[in-house]
């Protein structure tokens, strides 16, 4: 790995950017725009928001105004809570595509495997919505489906009925949570670790040992916590917004943590949150 825009190779031959762009808590308007601006100008090419967000808009409208070739993107996209089901995922999607100005999505997620809304059923209306998504791939609406937040039995269930494998789950993935057991999961079954909140939503600034790390290497806490995330195989999708940190967090491709060093930051489970659990949220 050499830049931002190399890649991995998902389960279907699909190339996604080993580093992506996260758009969550940006806010609708001049925030998410501009952050999204900057992060394009600093080179990403892979752009992560949601439709729980808010700021697909916002986030669209900046992809149109860089004026990028649309192909030399990638844009991920989530379907939110209340639209699980066939019809409504179905026009979910729609939404979303017609929000961010654009024909088609790289990647489109299942966010959440169990709704509160849904709890007595959340295993059919993951079944009809992964359906939908299924027929939308068949469509060329998207170029890849997968899932986020899934834990090992969301996942089981999902593959008694679906025909495609998730390409990717995208979870709470950083030097506090390895989520191991899921990552685990993902690996078995061939499903790319996207990391969300690789930063642990700045909590893992607080730990006096990264900061040492960091020094060693000259490189911020940062840099030093998305070099350990891309050397884990994992795909992390730092969110900032303010330039200067969002060109900053792309450069991590010119060091390498040592054996230690990795075997040190595995060890702050705990130290800055954990991941939610799935099936106990309120939304």
């Amino acid at each position: 790995m050499n830049n931002l825009t190399d890649t991995y190779t998902l389960n279907n031959g699909v190339k996604i950017p080993v580093v992506g762009f996260g758009t969550w808590q940006s806010k609708d308007g001049d925030e998410a725009y501009n952050a999204v601006k900057a992060a394009l100008e600093a080179g990403y090419r892979h752009i992560d928001t949601a439709a729980a967000y808010g700021n697909e808009e916002s986030v669209g409208k900046a992809i149109k105004d860089s004026g990028i070739d649309r192909k030399e993107l990638f844009i991920t996209s989530k379907l939110w809570n209340r639209d699980h089901g066939y019809e409504s995922a179905k026009k979910a999607l729609d939404t979303s595509l017609a929000k961010l100005g654009t024909d088609y999505l790289d990647l489109y997620l299942i966010h959440w495997p169990n709704p509160v809304q849904f709890r007595d059923e959340w295993q059919q209306r993951n079944a009809d919505s992964w359906r939908a998504m299924e027929e939308a791939l068949d469509a060329g609406k998207v170029r890849a489906i997968g899932v986020s937040n899934f834990r090992a039995h969301h996942l089981d269930e999902l593959l008694k009925t679906a025909k495609v494998t998730p390409a990717v789950n995208q979870i709470f993935l950083n030097p506090s949570d390895t989520e191991d057991e899921v990552v685990a999961y993902n690996k078995e079954h061939g499903i790319l670790s996207e990391a969300y909140s690789p930063l642990g939503t700045g909590k893992i600034f607080t730990i006096p040992e990264l900061k040492d790390i960091a020094a060693k290497y000259n490189k911020s806490v940062a840099q030093v916590v998305l070099r350990w995330s891309l050397q884990h195989g994992f795909l992390p999708l730092p969110k900032s917004v303010h330039a200067d940190r969002i060109k900053q967090n792309t450069e991590i491709f010119d060091f390498e943590l040592s054996d230690d060093d990795i075997k040190k930051i595995d060890g702050f489970h705990g130290v800055a949150g954990l991941a939610q659990d799935p099936d106990a949220t309120d939304f």
